[in-house]
Protein backbone atom coordinates (compact mmCIF):
# COMPACT_ATOMS: atom_id res chain seq x y z
CA UNK A 1 0.00 0.00 0.00
CA UNK A 2 1.33 3.63 -0.44
CA UNK A 3 0.87 5.81 2.21
CA UNK A 4 -0.13 8.89 1.88
CA UNK A 5 1.78 11.58 4.04
CA UNK A 6 -0.33 14.53 5.20
CA UNK A 7 1.31 17.57 4.72
CA UNK A 8 2.05 19.77 7.69
CA UNK A 9 1.24 23.08 7.87
CA UNK A 10 2.98 25.40 10.26
CA UNK A 11 0.43 27.93 12.55
CA UNK A 12 2.71 30.32 11.76
CA UNK A 13 2.10 30.42 8.02
CA UNK A 14 -1.49 31.33 8.91
CA UNK A 15 -0.88 34.03 11.16
CA UNK A 16 -2.39 37.56 10.27
CA UNK A 17 1.08 38.74 9.79
CA UNK A 18 2.92 36.11 7.85
CA UNK A 19 4.03 37.24 4.92
CA UNK A 20 1.70 34.93 3.02
CA UNK A 21 -0.90 36.50 4.64
CA UNK A 22 0.71 40.39 3.55
CA UNK A 23 1.15 39.48 0.29
CA UNK A 24 -3.01 38.07 -0.65
CA UNK A 25 -4.95 41.46 -2.23
CA UNK A 26 -6.93 43.03 0.64
CA UNK A 27 -10.77 44.63 0.15
CA UNK A 28 -9.36 47.13 -1.55
CA UNK A 29 -7.29 45.46 -4.34
CA UNK A 30 -9.90 42.48 -5.02
CA UNK A 31 -12.29 43.07 -7.88
CA UNK A 32 -15.69 44.94 -7.36
CA UNK A 33 -16.96 44.88 -10.59
CA UNK A 34 -18.81 41.62 -11.46
CA UNK A 35 -22.67 42.62 -12.08
CA UNK A 36 -24.43 42.70 -9.09
CA UNK A 37 -21.38 43.27 -6.57
CA UNK A 38 -21.92 45.98 -4.16
CA UNK A 39 -18.83 48.15 -3.95
CA UNK A 40 -18.47 49.03 -0.42
CA UNK A 41 -20.54 48.24 3.00
CA UNK A 42 -21.47 51.85 3.42
CA UNK A 43 -23.89 51.92 0.13
CA UNK A 44 -26.41 50.01 1.20
CA UNK A 45 -26.95 51.54 4.14
CA UNK A 46 -27.14 54.82 1.90
CA UNK A 47 -29.48 53.58 -0.10
CA UNK A 48 -32.06 53.30 2.59
CA UNK A 49 -31.22 56.20 3.99
CA UNK A 50 -32.13 58.65 1.28
CA UNK A 51 -35.28 56.07 0.38
CA UNK A 52 -36.90 55.91 4.00
CA UNK A 53 -36.70 59.56 4.92
CA UNK A 54 -37.64 61.01 1.27
CA UNK A 55 -40.89 58.36 1.23
CA UNK A 56 -43.79 60.57 2.61
CA UNK A 57 -42.13 64.18 0.89
CA UNK A 58 -42.81 61.64 -2.58
CA UNK A 59 -46.28 60.51 -1.31
CA UNK A 60 -47.69 63.74 -0.82
CA UNK A 61 -46.14 64.85 -4.09
CA UNK A 62 -47.82 61.35 -5.66
CA UNK A 63 -51.05 60.39 -3.77
CA UNK A 64 -51.62 58.30 -6.44
CA UNK A 65 -48.45 56.41 -5.79
CA UNK A 66 -47.37 56.74 -8.98
CA UNK A 67 -43.40 57.23 -8.96
CA UNK A 68 -40.59 54.78 -8.97
CA UNK A 69 -37.41 54.79 -6.48
CA UNK A 70 -34.35 52.61 -8.57
CA UNK A 71 -31.37 51.56 -6.68
CA UNK A 72 -28.33 50.09 -8.61
CA UNK A 73 -31.03 48.98 -11.03
CA UNK A 74 -30.64 49.08 -15.17
CA UNK A 75 -31.80 52.14 -17.14
CA UNK A 76 -31.70 50.99 -20.87
CA UNK A 77 -31.29 54.65 -23.08
CA UNK A 78 -29.95 52.99 -26.40
CA UNK A 79 -30.25 49.47 -28.17
CA UNK A 80 -27.38 48.07 -28.22
CA UNK A 81 -26.01 44.60 -29.36
CA UNK A 82 -24.86 43.72 -26.51
CA UNK A 83 -27.77 45.01 -24.28
CA UNK A 84 -25.92 46.13 -21.09
CA UNK A 85 -24.06 48.14 -23.21
CA UNK A 86 -27.21 50.55 -23.78
CA UNK A 87 -27.96 50.44 -20.26
CA UNK A 88 -26.18 52.03 -17.04
CA UNK A 89 -26.90 51.34 -12.99
CA UNK A 90 -27.36 54.87 -11.06
CA UNK A 91 -27.46 53.67 -7.33
CA UNK A 92 -29.81 56.00 -6.42
CA UNK A 93 -32.57 57.33 -8.73
CA UNK A 94 -36.08 59.09 -8.74
CA UNK A 95 -38.62 58.78 -11.77
CA UNK A 96 -41.73 60.77 -11.36
CA UNK A 97 -45.35 60.14 -12.53
CA UNK A 98 -44.58 56.13 -13.92
CA UNK A 99 -46.61 53.47 -12.54
CA UNK A 100 -44.43 50.53 -9.60
CA UNK A 101 -45.38 47.86 -11.47
CA UNK A 102 -45.47 47.31 -15.18
CA UNK A 103 -48.72 45.16 -16.06
CA UNK A 104 -48.76 43.53 -12.74
CA UNK A 105 -45.17 42.65 -12.80
CA UNK A 106 -42.07 43.92 -10.27
CA UNK A 107 -39.57 46.07 -12.58
CA UNK A 108 -36.49 44.76 -13.01
CA UNK A 109 -35.33 47.82 -15.47
CA UNK A 110 -36.33 51.00 -16.41
CA UNK A 111 -36.57 51.21 -20.47
CA UNK A 112 -36.38 54.46 -21.50
CA UNK A 113 -37.81 53.59 -24.91
CA UNK A 114 -40.41 52.07 -23.75
CA UNK A 115 -41.70 55.17 -20.98
CA UNK A 116 -40.09 58.05 -22.52
CA UNK A 117 -39.90 59.58 -18.51
CA UNK A 118 -36.73 60.54 -17.53
CA UNK A 119 -35.57 60.71 -14.00
CA UNK A 120 -35.94 63.42 -12.28
CA UNK A 121 -32.27 62.82 -9.95
CA UNK A 122 -29.72 60.23 -10.70
CA UNK A 123 -26.90 60.02 -7.43
CA UNK A 124 -23.67 57.85 -8.17
CA UNK A 125 -21.83 57.19 -4.44
CA UNK A 126 -17.93 57.08 -5.40
CA UNK A 127 -16.30 53.97 -4.48
CA UNK A 128 -13.37 54.76 -6.35
CA UNK A 129 -11.33 57.38 -7.71
CA UNK A 130 -14.70 59.25 -8.96
CA UNK A 131 -13.44 59.45 -12.43
CA UNK A 132 -16.21 56.83 -13.65
CA UNK A 133 -18.78 58.61 -12.83
CA UNK A 134 -17.40 62.24 -14.20
CA UNK A 135 -16.56 60.61 -17.36
CA UNK A 136 -17.58 62.90 -20.48
CA UNK A 137 -16.57 60.13 -23.28
CA UNK A 138 -19.06 60.45 -26.02
CA UNK A 139 -21.49 57.37 -26.18
CA UNK A 140 -20.46 55.73 -23.18
CA UNK A 141 -19.10 57.90 -20.53
CA UNK A 142 -21.60 58.05 -17.43
CA UNK A 143 -21.57 61.63 -16.87
CA UNK A 144 -21.90 62.05 -21.17
CA UNK A 145 -25.04 59.44 -20.40
CA UNK A 146 -26.79 61.47 -17.79
CA UNK A 147 -26.70 64.61 -19.37
CA UNK A 148 -26.31 64.18 -23.27
CA UNK A 149 -28.67 60.93 -23.45
CA UNK A 150 -30.96 60.28 -21.06
CA UNK A 151 -31.47 64.33 -20.07
CA UNK A 152 -31.57 63.52 -15.98
CA UNK A 153 -32.43 67.12 -14.87
CA UNK A 154 -29.94 66.94 -11.30
CA UNK A 155 -27.01 64.53 -10.97
CA UNK A 156 -25.07 64.17 -7.95
CA UNK A 157 -21.70 62.45 -7.73
CA UNK A 158 -21.24 61.75 -3.21
CA UNK A 159 -17.83 60.66 -2.38
CA UNK A 160 -18.26 59.67 1.50
CA UNK A 161 -14.35 59.35 2.15
CA UNK A 162 -14.03 62.85 1.05
CA UNK A 163 -17.72 63.84 3.22
CA UNK A 164 -18.85 65.84 -0.10
CA UNK A 165 -21.16 66.04 -3.08
CA UNK A 166 -21.54 67.81 -6.24
CA UNK A 167 -25.13 68.28 -7.55
CA UNK A 168 -25.25 68.94 -11.79
CA UNK A 169 -28.98 71.08 -12.53
CA UNK A 170 -29.30 70.85 -16.37
CA UNK A 171 -29.34 73.72 -18.07
CA UNK A 172 -30.05 74.41 -21.94
CA UNK A 173 -28.81 70.86 -22.58
CA UNK A 174 -25.47 70.78 -20.33
CA UNK A 175 -24.70 70.46 -16.43
CA UNK A 176 -23.85 73.23 -14.29
CA UNK A 177 -22.61 72.58 -11.16
CA UNK A 178 -25.02 73.81 -8.69
CA UNK A 179 -23.16 76.12 -5.60
CA UNK A 180 -24.45 75.26 -2.53
CA UNK A 181 -26.79 77.84 -0.32
CA UNK A 182 -26.33 79.29 3.19
CA UNK A 183 -26.77 76.11 4.69
CA UNK A 184 -24.63 74.34 2.55
CA UNK A 185 -27.33 72.23 0.80
CA UNK A 186 -28.48 72.41 -2.59
CA UNK A 187 -31.74 72.67 -3.28
CA UNK A 188 -33.87 70.42 -5.73
CA UNK A 189 -36.52 72.46 -6.18
CA UNK A 190 -39.06 70.23 -8.08
CA UNK A 191 -39.15 67.96 -4.58
CA UNK A 192 -39.18 70.98 -2.51
CA UNK A 193 -36.04 69.50 -0.79
CA UNK A 194 -32.54 70.16 -0.63
CA UNK A 195 -29.61 67.60 -0.52
CA UNK A 196 -26.13 67.62 1.60
CA UNK A 197 -23.90 66.21 4.01
CA UNK A 198 -24.58 65.13 7.47
CA UNK A 199 -21.87 63.94 10.36
CA UNK A 200 -23.89 61.11 12.41
CA UNK A 201 -24.64 57.41 13.08
CA UNK A 202 -26.83 55.17 10.64
CA UNK A 203 -27.20 51.36 11.06
CA UNK A 204 -24.65 51.64 13.70
CA UNK A 205 -22.14 53.24 10.88
CA UNK A 206 -20.68 56.01 11.61
CA UNK A 207 -19.97 58.43 8.37
CA UNK A 208 -20.31 61.44 6.81
CA UNK A 209 -23.92 60.31 5.03
CA UNK A 210 -25.49 62.49 2.02
CA UNK A 211 -29.04 63.13 3.43
CA UNK A 212 -32.47 65.03 2.36
CA UNK A 213 -33.70 68.72 4.25
CA UNK A 214 -36.81 70.35 4.13
CA UNK A 215 -36.79 73.90 2.36
CA UNK A 216 -36.69 75.31 5.66
CA UNK A 217 -33.47 73.52 6.60
CA UNK A 218 -35.14 70.32 8.58
CA UNK A 219 -33.62 67.00 8.54
CA UNK A 220 -36.17 64.57 7.17
CA UNK A 221 -36.07 61.73 9.49
CA UNK A 222 -36.31 57.89 8.61
CA UNK A 223 -39.34 56.30 10.84
CA UNK A 224 -37.22 54.80 13.01
CA UNK A 225 -35.76 58.41 13.80
CA UNK A 226 -38.92 59.48 13.98
CA UNK A 227 -40.12 57.06 16.26
CA UNK A 228 -36.61 57.80 18.47
CA UNK A 229 -37.68 61.01 18.43
CA UNK A 230 -41.18 60.63 19.65
CA UNK A 231 -39.96 58.31 22.67
CA UNK A 232 -37.30 60.81 23.24
CA UNK A 233 -40.03 63.93 23.62
CA UNK A 234 -42.44 61.99 25.89
CA UNK A 235 -39.84 61.04 27.89
CA UNK A 236 -38.90 64.64 28.40
CA UNK A 237 -42.62 64.98 28.83
CA UNK A 238 -42.44 62.39 31.88
CA UNK A 239 -39.15 63.82 33.52
CA UNK A 240 -40.88 67.18 33.26
CA UNK A 241 -44.29 66.34 35.19
CA UNK A 242 -42.00 64.26 37.48
CA UNK A 243 -39.90 67.51 38.07
CA UNK A 244 -43.47 69.33 38.66
CA UNK A 245 -44.70 66.54 40.58
CA UNK A 246 -41.50 66.93 43.32
CA UNK A 247 -41.65 70.48 43.48
CA UNK A 248 -45.65 70.38 44.49
CA UNK A 249 -44.50 68.04 47.00
CA UNK A 250 -41.88 70.29 48.74
CA UNK A 251 -44.10 73.55 48.78
CA UNK A 252 -46.99 71.64 50.46
CA UNK A 253 -44.12 70.30 53.29
CA UNK A 254 -43.13 74.44 53.71
CA UNK A 255 -46.60 75.36 53.62
CA UNK A 256 -47.47 72.22 56.42
CA UNK A 257 -44.33 73.41 58.57
CA UNK A 258 -45.69 77.22 58.73
CA UNK A 259 -48.83 75.74 60.06
CA UNK A 260 -50.56 76.00 56.57
CA UNK A 261 -52.77 73.55 55.12
CA UNK A 262 -52.43 73.10 51.34
CA UNK A 263 -55.31 72.98 49.06
CA UNK A 264 -55.73 69.80 47.42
Amino acid sequence: MNSITKPTEKSSDLSPTSDLQKSLPDHTQLPDKDQDFVKNFQEPPEGDLLTHSITPILQQIHPDRQYCVGRDSGIYWRLAELPEKGSVAPDWFYVPNVPQKLDGKLRRSYVLWKEFVAPLIVLEFVSGDGLEERDKTWGKGKFWVYEQAIRVPFYGIYEVQKGTVEIYNLVNGYYQQMVANERNHYPIEPLGVELGIWEGEYQSQVWPWLRWWDAQGNLLLTGDERAEQERQQVEQERQRAEQERQRADRLAEQLKALGVEPEL
